[in-house]
């Protein structure tokens, strides 16, 4: 019974997904992975950087999301400019999503700690079927006539920083993409991103970092996610985060699908370690609060590796975030 009720909640997923509108995968260390989401973090922070980030969702369920995602970007010679890159590979059921895109930002100085960035990014989604499960369901009318494909898109994004805060905006997909061929859509819509963070001196050797992501997708209620992090002696992170999804409902005219997708409230726990001055690894325990799914599984895994190519004279100060 325990088995069967997993392949059900798979299988409710995947409906939901080829039912419903493809949205960015959502990470709880979403404030390191920020490239990802808008191009004007490209080259904040004033190294190479490189990010590689693994997330396993709901673990113990057969076909839950699995996430891997790497990025990298550096400022130019001229630093007023940057460029960077991200590739995330994403997987929910036999359903994959793989996101190429080139970022470029350029920043100015709107005071004499700030500075604001503009930036655009262009690239490619790849959408595509488990060739195993479209030989196992050749007549499943939920994926007739869906079709491997890629589809260009762009996006653009202002990132407005100091050494202490930051506020960004942006939309990291602009275009609306259709991956399916019938009255079952798999659209990659339009979303909006508000993100925004601070750093509070507690002590010598303490500080508080409380950061928020905002997310609004066209067709899809309001989600958030807000997180707290205290930093020990600039070496150890350790904090904690909530996200709130509001979910949709959904129905397909022809009758043949009929589903309900609930909002999933979660919480978690993080923790970072600045290994050496080149290194930093991450961790997050997750877990659903007050969705069914809780039952059926065993909380959601990531885990971060940085790495950064310091230049002496472009690093004034650490960078938080």
């Amino acid at each position: 019974m325990k088995i069967l009720k997993y392949h059900i909640v798979a299988i409710a997923l995947l409906s939901c997904t080829v039912g419903m509108a493809q949205q960015l995968p959502q990470f709880t260390q979403y404030m390191y992975n920020t490239i990802s989401i808008n191009p004007a973090y490209t080259g904040s922070r004033e190294t190479l950087s490189v990010v590689g980030l693994h997330r396993s969702q709901w673990v113990g369920i057969d076909g839950a999301p699995t996430t891997q995602t790497l990025s990298v970007h550096s400022p130019l010679s001229n630093e007023k400019m940057a460029i960077g890159g991200s590739f995330i590979h994403d997987e929910l059921g036999a359903e994959n999503f793989n996101y190429l895109y080139g970022s470029f930002s350029y920043t100015i100085k709107t005071g004499e700690n700030s500075k604001l960035a503009f930036g655009i990014n262009a690239g490619f989604t790849q959408y595509s079927l488990d060739q195993d499960f479209r030989l196992q369901n050749p007549n499943d009318p939920i994926i007739y006539g869906i079709e491997d494909r890629w589809d260009p898109n762009i996006g653009a994004g202002l990132y407005w920083h100091s050494t202490r805060w930051y506020l960004g905006l942006s939309t990291p997909r602009i275009l609306n993409n259709d991956h399916a061929t019938n009255e079952y859509e798999a659209l990659e819509r339009v979303s909006y991103y508000l993100t925004g963070g601070y750093v509070f001196n507690l002590g010598s050797y303490t500080k508080l970092k409380p950061s928020f992501l905002v997310k609004g997708t066209n067709g899809a209620p309001l989600s958030y996610d807000l997180s707290a992090n205290f930093l020990f002696y600039d070496k150890f992170w350790i904090g904690a985060g909530f996200r709130h999804n509001s979910g949709v409902n959904g129905n397909q005219t022809n009758g043949v699908a009929d589903y309900q997708f609930k909002g999933t409230n979660a919480i978690g726990g993080m923790i970072d370690f600045q290994v050496s001055k080149q290194i930093r690894i991450g961790y997050t325990y997750e877990s659903p609060i007050n969705s069914e799914i809780k039952h059926y599984q065993s909380g959601t895994h990531e885990i971060m590796l940085m790495f950064e190519l310091f230049k002496e004279r472009r690093i004034k100060s650490p960078r938080y975030f």
